[in-house]
Parts: structure tokens; sequence; C-alpha cells
């Protein structure tokens, strides 16, 4: 595997965190203000990691409003509570040792909100370990992945694209990547499968955090 990688950018949810709980919930706290019953929270998994609004549409045919309503009420359940109903994957703080023991940096590149993941990152104590952290905007200027991770490059100055490498577990993540010019790794302990991240393009599409850490060393 490469070494010479030097700019980590990392996806939030999925990657870095299981956000399952939190996310699903807020999600199901907005699909009841339409009267729409959920059965099972695994059932809004495929929320955890796209653009809300494109989700809300793709999976209930909601109109532009209706997608913006329910944004809306998500946000309320969520920055209430569903922030924090969340967990960090087990290794992947020692991950996040060993990149900036050998001199990388890593950068967050979300397409969560930015003040959100701000909280989320200094709630579970994982804050300094990142450079910059880049998500979305709250007013949807800045929403799709390669806004996002467009965003982190520029306001990072990074022009050696290749050293720099995106790090997700949706498609989003990849197609983001390769629509900045930067290579990717796909992760299966997230919630995309072997066949998105395939599909997608991955470079490298690793099993578990181990595996994650044996790409750089």
């Amino acid at each position: 595997m490469r070494k010479d990688y030097q700019y980590l950018l990392l996806d939030l949810d999925g990657t870095i965190t299981d956000p399952m709980i939190g996310i699903t919930s807020s999600v199901e706290y907005a699909l009841s203000y339409f009267n729409i019953k959920v059965n099972r929270l695994e059932e809004l998994c495929p929320f955890i990691g796209p653009p809300l609004i494109d989700s809300f549409k793709e999976f209930y045919n909601f109109t532009d409003e209706q997608a913006q309503i329910a944004l809306k009420k998500y946000r309320e359940y969520f920055s209430a509570k569903g922030i924090f109903e969340n967990i960090v994957y087990d290794g992947i703080e020692e991950f996040f040792q060993t990149q900036i023991s050998q001199g990388r940096k890593l950068m967050l590149a979300t397409s969560k909100p930015e003040p959100f993941a701000k909280k989320i990152l200094e709630h579970f104590k994982l804050d300094h370990y990142f450079s910059f952290v880049g998500g979305a905007t709250l007013d949807g200027t800045r929403s799709t992945k390669t806004d996002v991770i467009r965003y982190v490059l520029e306001a990072n100055h990074i022009t050696d694209l290749s050293v720099t490498i995106m790090i997700g577990d949706r498609k989003h993540d990849i197609e983001g990547a390769k629509n900045n010019g930067i290579d990717s790794i796909g992760v299966l302990y997230g919630y995309g499968d072997k066949a998105e991240l395939e599909n997608a393009g991955a470079d490298f599409i690793v099993e578990d955090i181990n595996e994650l850490t044996k790409v750089f060393s």
C-alpha cells in the first residue's frame, strides 16, 4: 500500500461514529409530523450518510417544500437529543493517534451541518485530533459531499491532491473524492456495502479499522 498520504479527510457518520439511534430517531420524529409510521428504526438506516433533503425525496417522494419541513422537524429532535445518541467506533481513536504520530493531518469532511459535527467531536473528546472540521451549511448552500470536500481542500490550500485521500462508508464519499481528484477508501464497518463502494470506484475497500490502519503502514 502507498505510504505517502499526508492529508486524511474523514467522513463522520458511519466512519468515526455509529449514529444509528440518533439519526433514525430524528427521521422517525420528522416522519411522524406527516403521520408516517415506522415499524423499526433499522428501516431508516439508508438515511445515514446522504444529504437528508435528498433522502426524504427519494424514499418518501416528498416535494421540495415537504423535504424542507421534514428537515426542520428532524433538526428539532436532533439538536436537542439525537446529536449525542451516537457511539464512537472501537479502535478509531487509536487510528487517529497512529496517523498523527506519523505526521499526517486529519480533517473532517461530513455532510452533517458543521456546527453539529463540531459539537459531536467535542462531546466525544475527538476534536483535538482534527486540524480542520468541514461540514455542510445549515442553509443548504453547501450540502453535497463533493462541495464539502472542495471546501476542505480550498480552506486548507491543499494543492497536491496526490497526497490526499478521503475515507468514508458511502458512495457519496467515494464520488465526492473522485469529483475532486483525490483517492478514496471505502470502509465496510459503516452503512455502505461492498457493491456500493466498488461501483462508486473506491481506490481501496477495507473491512475494519485494523485493515484501514494497514493502508498507511
